[in-house]
């Protein structure tokens, strides 16, 4: 059983350390506000998080939805992406007054929208957690706990060791190719998720 939560907490410690849209734009948050200012869109991320980890423990257990549903889903959030990609690639310094605005409603529909997470989550982490579900009390939901709780840690860590070295950076010559690396990875996930939304359908067709 121990072993078990051991495993919990490095699905979520490695999956925080994965590139990917929120990670993304916490480094872009923080070149243009400061640590301080990336750990609202990693708050907001946690707790969207956690309610996708539990909508989807809830559907595995009752609705038992197709995963086709999901990588339809993974389509709406490539376009989100990309939208995103675009106004970030557009900024060309910190000091013009052009600044990528992450909103809540944008955080929230880019993480809702990331039909690789919900996938992720059904057949990766909800399994097991219904696996401790059956040993033990309330099982699934500690595991998911688990996962989230390193996830938020490798997070914290990342932020914090990119912020270090924020000063070098944000300078002149650096700043407009880091803000094109930057949205050069939304992209690439935009396209992903079109690719292996695509490959699923066609390959079960």
């Amino acid at each position: 059983m121990i072993q078990e939560l051991i495993i919990a907490f490095m699905l979520g410690l490695i999956g925080g350390m994965i590139p990917g849209p929120v990670i993304t734009a916490v480094f872009t948050e923080i070149l243009q506000s400061g640590y301080s200012g990336s750990l609202r869109i990693i708050l907001i991320a946690l707790v969207t998080e956690t309610l996708v980890a539990v909508i989807s423990l809830l559907l595995m257990e009752s609705l038992q939805l197709h995963e086709g549903f999901f990588r339809i889903l993974s389509l709406a959030g490539a376009a989100l992406l990309i939208w995103i990609a675009v106004s970030i690639f557009r900024v060309r310094s910190l000091d013009t007054g052009q600044r990528v605005h992450f909103s809540t409603p944008k955080i929230l529909l880019m993480i809702l929208t990331n039909g690789v997470l919900w996938t992720y989550w059904i057949t990766v982490c909800i399994p097991k957690a219904i696996l401790l579900g059956e040993k033990m009390h309330m099982g699934a939901y500690l595991f998911m706990g688990l996962v989230q709780l390193g996830w938020l840690t490798s997070t914290l860590i990342l932020a914090f060791l990119f912020a270090r070295f924020r000063k070098i950076l944000s300078g002149p010559r650096v700043f407009p190719v880091l803000f094109k690396i930057f949205a050069g990875a939304f992209i690439y996930f935009a396209a992903d998720m079109v690719y292996q939304s695509i490959r699923y359908f066609t390959q079960g067709a």
